[in-house]
């Protein structure tokens, strides 16, 4: 932060990261665009879920959607599967409950039915009274927001009750360690947020550019929205320059935050460019189901827009 050369920074990949690491960036007027953040907060502040909140910081961009559209966009995938009695369950932490009450309020809003509530200690692995209760509600599928390590043995043993309805989740259960500790875990279900770079085209030229050049390791699933977020401090960049006569003005880093809100281009992961907040205005997700021990995309028609 003390280095006047860097002007910006891409990352970091997790929320909890974020929220340590933006204020101080913020207050060395340091830009920093997240491929990977999906918490609220970060840009609508504390209060986000009563409609109160405020952006904290106007240096914090990303190029990935957040959790106010994963659980909405969850709870509209099961009420077009034709699921009408829901069970939601969280794990008390901030990433699960704000998927479990957007889950929440979208499905009552379709007209769907929530059948029963339920918090969980993250560290809990025996839920054989909650399956109970879940067999009891009628419920013909399951909401759970939080991750793989509760999700999974949670899963499991709602099977081993007779509860033979999908588990949804989020980003969080998205993850290869749920399957393999899970054996039941046949058609279960989670988002994730964006879409795989070998849905689109730009995407695949992407993934062809960066095995050509030899890295050693797949660009992982944020990669391409990595590559994104660089690109938009880049194009911020060059606008002040092109706006300054062909050299970088004096005090660059202050101004580079309103470059990066007014840039706009087609990415490798769809259109990049920026809302009043700071959030990508490219909010696409996916859904997997589970698959012979495998996430695979559920919806034929591919990733859509929350």
């Amino acid at each position: 932060m003390s280095d006047e050369k860097v002007l910006g920074v891409v990352g970091p990949l997790t929320s909890a990261v974020a929220r340590s690491l933006v204020p101080p960036l913020a207050g060395a007027d340091l830009v920093n665009v997240s491929p990977g953040n999906t918490d609220p907060t970060l840009t609508l502040g504390e209060d986000w879920a009563a409609s109160t909140g405020s952006r904290p910081h106007s240096t914090y961009f990303r190029t990935i959607a957040t959790d106010v559209d994963q659980g909405p966009f969850a709870a509209r995938y099961l009420h077009r599967a034709k699921k009408t009695k829901l069970y939601v369950i969280d794990d008390k932490s901030t990433h699960g409950t704000a998927l479990s009450a957007g889950a929440r309020a979208e499905f009552t809003g379709l007209g769907g039915t929530v059948v029963g509530t339920e918090q969980v200690d993250p560290a809990e692995r025996a839920f054989a009274g909650l399956a109970v209760r879940v067999r009891a509600s009628g419920a013909d599928a399951v909401y759970f927001g939080g991750y793989y390590d509760t999700a999974a043995p949670l899963s499991q043993q709602l099977k081993q009750a007779g509860v033979n309805v999908p588990l949804m989740g989020g980003d969080g259960i998205f993850d290869q360690q749920y399957l393999t500790e899970n054996p039941q875990s046949e058609g279960d279900l989670a988002t994730q947020i964006g879409a795989p770079a070998e849905e689109s085209a730009a995407g695949r030229e992407f993934l062809d550019r960066y095995r050509k050049a030899g890295y050693p390791e797949p660009p992982g699933w944020y990669g391409p929205y990595a590559y994104d977020a660089t690109w938009a401090l880049i194009e911020a960049v060059k606008a002040l320059v092109t706006d300054n006569g062909g050299t970088l003005p004096e005090k660059a880093r202050a101004k580079l935050s309103p470059a990066v809100a007014d840039v706009a281009f087609d990415g490798v992961t769809g259109r990049v460019a920026f809302d009043e907040e700071g959030d990508t205005v490219n909010r696409r997700l996916t859904v997997y189901t589970a698959d012979d021990g495998t996430w695979r995309i559920a919806d034929p028609s591919g990733p859509t827009s929350p």
